[in-house]
């Protein structure tokens, strides 16, 4: 094989700077490690691969280090020859070059090298594993498949509230101690995604001193019972087939200030709702989740239990009567929106009419965390209906609102 005269002076460079290196200090020379020693294999091709001092951009002066830097500059000057020649002698003899950089053969596989003697050959063969007896494979977890996902919220606080005079239930402006409980019950979807069926029971029992009621040392200014089910057969994308149920009550007698009349009791007032028709339900993650239920086949149903010592016609039913049955349509709007990991917003619209009156109740709960265990909330609750007597002042809305701090405990299953 015959070479030019350029590249046999650069194969000398390349043999002379791969040779024993001078011995300094009185040390003994020794082999020293460089890329000269590596098969040429060409990446790139560099104009200057030389090295240039960059100038600072705010001084324009050369970029200099405090202590001595004779042995940077003279690795970056070895480095920079080193690649020079490399590329010289890819450049003049190509058929040098035993490899592209960008078609390297694959690595061998990793192995143990075996001899065979009677056939005068290596073998690479597969490393071996061994497991000591005494030690077993962990098995494989079980994994659990949750049908119904579960969140549990209880909380207990200090409240303040105004009640406007004509509120259903009565009640009056004070401070008191609320307590609450939520429990929601809804089937897996990742697992039944053809079904939606969601269950929600909530309870909210306000007991507040009052200081100008001189027969009795407190009252109740909250008690709310409130059951409801949805249960629907996928129709297209986020719609649902399906049938509502909505019931709601109390529990414990409430009376007027300084006055023996009572104004409610258990089952006085307690209104139950049945309707048919479509729910359309949007969820992304736990952050933002919207319900709209629309059921134009609708049954309501208005009960007072005792309707000796209270009004029933405070409730829309007829007086004399312990009950009332209507049919017409309902709608109900639900979102839960957290803007935060410590902000929450939940809101509830709810409609019914028989095409006669109209009776609607419009909730909102803003949840500020505080901590893990203590918690803010303001609660507004808006209510409007046609089928009792008109308020002088109020006319046909009442209105609700609360403002309480305290301590939470939430529980919930996770998918």
């Amino acid at each position: 094989m015959r070479f030019k005269p350029k590249t046999l002076f650069t194969l000398a460079m390349l043999m002379a700077m791969s040779a024993t290196a001078i011995a300094q200090d009185g040390e003994k020379p020794g082999m020293e490690s460089s890329m000269l020693y590596a098969p040429l294999v060409y990446d790139s091709y560099q104009l200057d691969a030389g090295h240039k001092s960059m100038p600072s951009p705010n001084t324009g002066e050369l970029y200099s280090l405090d202590a001595g830097d004779a042995w940077l500059q003279e690795a970056m000057e070895t480095s920079a020859r080193t690649r020079q020649l490399r590329q010289r002698a890819m450049i003049d003899n190509p058929q040098l070059v035993a490899y592209n950089a960008n078609r390297l053969p694959e690595a061998p596989p990793e192995g143990v090298i075996a001899s065979d003697p009677r056939q005068g050959k290596l073998t690479i063969a597969p490393p071996q594993v061994s497991v000591p007896d005494d030690v077993t494979p962990a098995d494989a977890p079980d994994l659990k498949i949750h049908n119904w996902l579960h969140v549990f919220n209880a909380s207990l606080q200090f409240t303040q509230a105004y009640i406007s005079r004509n509120w259903y239930q009565g009640g009056e402006n004070n401070l008191a101690l609320l307590g609450s409980i939520n429990w929601n019950c809804n089937l897996n979807q990742d697992v039944h995604p053809n079904w939606l069926f969601n269950n929600a029971l909530s309870y909210k029992l306000g007991i507040a001193t009052t200081h100008g009621d001189s027969i009795r040392n407190y009252l109740i200014n909250e008690d709310h019972f409130l059951f409801s089910s949805q249960l629907g057969y996928k129709a297209v994308k986020n719609w649902y087939y399906s049938a509502m149920l909505q019931f709601t009550t109390q529990f414990l007698n409430n009376y007027k200030t300084n006055t023996r009349t009572m104004t409610a009791a258990f089952l006085s007032p307690a209104e139950l709702n049945i309707g048919l028709g479509m729910t359309y339900n949007y969820k992304k993650a736990d952050d933002r989740m919207f319900t709209l239920a629309i059921a134009p086949l609708s049954y309501n149903l208005k009960y007072c239990r005792n309707i000796t010592d209270i009004d029933p016609t405070r409730f829309g039913i007829d007086a004399g009567h312990h009950s009332k049955s209507t049919f017409g349509s309902n709608f109900e709007a639900k979102l839960l929106w957290r803007f935060t990991p410590n902000v929450m917003l939940t809101s509830r619209l709810y409609m019914f009419t028989n095409y006669e009156y109209v009776q609607g109740d419009w909730e909102n709960t803003l949840d500020l965390s505080i901590s893990k265990y203590l918690t803010t909330q303001f609660y507004t609750h808006l209510r409007f209906d046609r089928s009792v007597a008109r308020d002088d002042d109020w006319k046909f809305w009442q209105f609700k609102e609360i403002l309480s701090l305290g301590v939470i405990y939430r529980f919930a299953t996770v998918n």
